[in-house]
């Protein structure tokens, strides 16, 4: 694409060279600049891309886009802007022509109940015969292939590339995850949302928000960006505050158990399989039985139900689709354990909220003691720390505190921060500092009708010590420690 037309949006200024050129492909990776590339130097939170301004020109870069004063001899087109990050999403989304406004985007945020609201939205979908693609903590699917992400949400120019292919595809819809990260740090900014869905906010990113304040902020962004209807969660406080906060003239629907939701749950029955109620929406009321279990999965359906009743989709189909879900991988996922008289569940519970519903629902079914093990992340939030460790003290019978993905941090000081708010709770509890020790210990001193939850990890398949990422799949662990024991 003519460099003039990726720039002539944007307010800038030519330092050098010639803006009518071809521009072949875009990066901000200097060691995946191909010859005819422009390259983009981000400044992150690590690392500074104009520092690898050469390295870029020697891998065949013809155009540079700086936001610092730079000297550069080579007959190369310097361009400067305000900001960098701010100038890639806009030239990613017009060099792949816009691909935001051919499809129907739905936009999933909160802290806790995006996965499972973007797979329950895909299976409605699926039911009704419509081409669709998801982005989000587990990958991207496009065209029934995973594709790993590096973030939830993924940079600017990996997502229009990744809506791209959608749209060549002739993909029709596409729901995806979006972090509040993604929305502060400008990745999705020149990105069309049909839909909006708001799920809830806890506490969670502080380290990076500093405040519920900003964090929530982040979340409204996305509220004021859609062009059909925002969908939100009345029994939250802050969907509540967002009711009136939003500024976008686009309908509303609400959904919670609250009489006022237009899309709500009534007459619930939990029981061990999964939970009974009868839905009401504005296209009329239906009896559903899902599988999923517990409060908070009731309202994991009732927001895709709600973008459901936006597109005008059948209701009939609808209840198929969520009667027929069965779960995500890592949410509270039940390992298949043969000739043991104990159960042991996984789950991506890694918030205070998360942890509370998570060991909450388990209690309702769990017939012998309920035994939790987690941990925190390093480098991240630590007031946090206390708070789920009061939790788990207070909802379970016996408590293993261990790592979980320490980065730089040092795993017994992590773990000597939850330890402050379990000694405020009333279960007995131990802590072990290697992961698979402690599974193994909970594996060998489990007793008949316990109920094991590791909680943190989910569906991720790997720990990370400082800058690395190690192979540890719990789901496999715990089979191969019971191999081993038997």
């Amino acid at each position: 694409m003519e460099l003039n037309k990726l720039i002539n949006n944007i307010h800038h200024e030519i330092i050098k060279g010639n803006t009518d050129i071809n521009i072949l492909g875009i990066d901000h990776d200097s060691r995946k600049i191909q010859q005819g590339y422009m390259f983009v130097a981000i400044k992150g939170f690590t690392v500074n891309g104009h520092k690898f301004i050469n390295e870029a020109i020697n891998n065949g870069a013809v155009c540079i886009i700086v936001e610092e004063d730079v000297s550069i001899e080579e007959e190369v087109t310097v361009i400067k802007v305000k900001d960098t990050v701010d100038a890639l999403a806009r030239i990613s989304s017009i060099f792949y022509h816009e691909p935001s406004k051919k499809l129907n985007l739905i936009g999933v945020t909160g802290t806790n109940g995006k996965t499972t609201t973007t797979y329950l939205m895909k299976k409605i979908l699926d039911e009704h015969k419509i081409k669709n693609a998801i982005i989000g903590t587990l990958g991207s699917i496009i065209n029934n292939k995973m594709i790993n992400n590096k973030n939830t949400t993924p940079d600017s120019l990996t997502l229009q590339r990744y809506l791209k292919k959608m749209v060549d595809a002739n993909i029709e819809y596409c729901v995806m995850e979006v972090s509040s990260h993604a929305l502060d740090l400008k990745r999705v900014k020149y990105v069309d949302y049909q839909v909006g869905i708001f799920t809830n906010l806890t506490e969670d990113h502080l380290d990076y928000h500093l405040t519920m304040e900003n964090y929530y902020r982040s979340k409204l962004k996305l509220f004021n960006s859609t062009k059909k209807c925002n969908i939100i969660n009345y029994d939250d406080p802050y969907g509540r505050r967002m009711l009136k906060d939003i500024n976008n003239n686009v309908p509303i629907i609400t959904y919670g158990l609250d009489d006022s939701c237009e899309v709500k749950a009534k007459n619930i029955l939990f029981n061990n399989n999964g939970v009974n109620f009868l839905l009401h929406t504005p296209k009329g009321s239906i009896p559903i039985n899902m599988k999923l279990l517990g409060k908070f999965n009731v309202y994991n359906v009732l927001a895709p139900v709600s973008c459901g009743i936006a597109f005008n989709m059948e209701l009939s189909k609808i209840k198929k689709a969520i009667e027929s879900f069965s779960g995500i991988k890592g949410r509270l996922e039940l390992i298949p354990l043969k000739n043991k008289d104990f159960s042991v569940i996984i789950d991506y519970a890694h918030t205070p909220d998360g942890l509370e519903k998570v060991l909450s629902t388990i209690k309702q079914f769990a017939e012998g003691r309920l035994v939790v093990l987690f941990g925190a992340g390093g480098n991240r939030d630590r007031e946090k720390r206390p708070l789920m460790g009061e939790i788990a003290a207070n909802l379970a019978d016996f408590v293993i505190v261990t790592s979980d993905n320490p980065r730089f941090e040092d795993p017994d000081k992590i773990i000597s921060d939850i330890l402050v708010g379990v000694k405020r709770g009333k279960a007995k509890y131990v802590a072990i500092t290697e992961r698979k020790e402690a599974i193994r210990y909970a594996l060998e001193n489990a007793k008949p009708k316990d109920t094991i939850l590791l909680a943190g990890k989910g569906h991720e398949t790997y720990t990370i010590i400082k800058d690395k990422v190690i192979p540890f799949d719990e789901y496999k662990i715990v089979l191969d420690i019971l191999n081993e024991v038997d």
